[in-house]
């Protein structure tokens, strides 16, 4: 076989060959005007400009637009002339003159003056003290007390005092020191007689065993077997083949 110098071309492999998917192609737009699909129906469009500055010579001869407090009575026809009426306060009644019955009067009030009535008076107001006048008031005099025998110039009763209580030579006190009953101890009744028997609880004891867990009856799942039951197809996701790799083909159909 000789050598050429001229490179000679590789045979294409059709699997090498890849087309262009789906979102290599692209539709018309159908919003907005430029580029718009022609099949179809474009609408009108509007466009949005900026606002003008205070200062612009377009903005002097506009109006402020819809900021007037337009009154809701003046229609496009005219002002509304349907009638309103208004809601004023209640009137006060008028009082007719009420006159005094019999218990309005008081004749016992007013006693006779051909009858004798007995002397009357009335307390008037305290009358002011000069500050030059040493008059003293009825709290700077003060009474000897009768209270005790220091009294020298009256007959005192018998007095009496109460001392505290002596704990040597009392009526209570005992000399023997007795003690009393719940000085003694109560016998325990198994040293006069036979002593039944007595037991002591100790610590729970473990047997010796393997030390590895074992799955309980909530780690089982039975609901989860269909082995012996009927069951829907089910399918599983396999791996990728290689796009070289050629099909087996077993029965060929005539």
């Amino acid at each position: 076989m000789e050598k050429s110098g001229a490179q000679t071309e590789r045979p294409k492999i059709m699997a090498m060959e890849r087309g262009p998917g789906p979102a290599r192609y692209s539709l018309p737009s159908c919003i907005g005007s430029r580029s718009h699909d022609y099949r179809k129906v474009q609408m009108p469009a509007f466009s949005m400009g900026r606002r003008l500055t205070t200062g612009s010579i377009f903005v002097s001869g506009f109006s402020p637009g819809p900021a007037y407090a337009i009154d809701p009575t003046v229609t496009y026809k005219g002002k509304d002339g349907t009638p309103r009426y208004s809601i004023s306060a209640r009137h006060k009644d008028l009082e007719a003159f009420n006159t005094p019955g019999p218990g309005a009067y008081g004749p016992e009030q007013h006693p006779s003056f051909k009858e004798k009535s007995p002397p009357a008076y009335s307390m008037g107001s305290r009358t002011k003290y000069r500050k030059r006048d040493p008059v003293p008031s009825p709290n700077t005099y003060s009474l000897p007390t009768y209270i005790g025998p220091r009294v020298p110039t009256r007959a005192a009763s018998a007095c009496y005092s109460m001392a505290g209580r002596l704990h040597l030579g009392g009526f209570d006190t005992d000399y023997a020191k007795t003690p009393g009953p719940a000085r003694y101890e109560v016998l325990d009744p198994s040293k006069l007689g036979p002593k039944p028997p007595s037991y002591s609880i100790l610590s729970r004891n473990y047997m010796p065993e393997d030390s590895t867990k074992k799955p309980g009856p909530g780690a089982h799942s039975p609901e989860k077997c269909n082995v012996m039951k009927k069951t829907s197809p089910s399918y599983t996701l396999g791996i990728r083949h290689s796009e070289y790799l050629c099909p087996l083909i077993i029965d060929v159909s005539d």
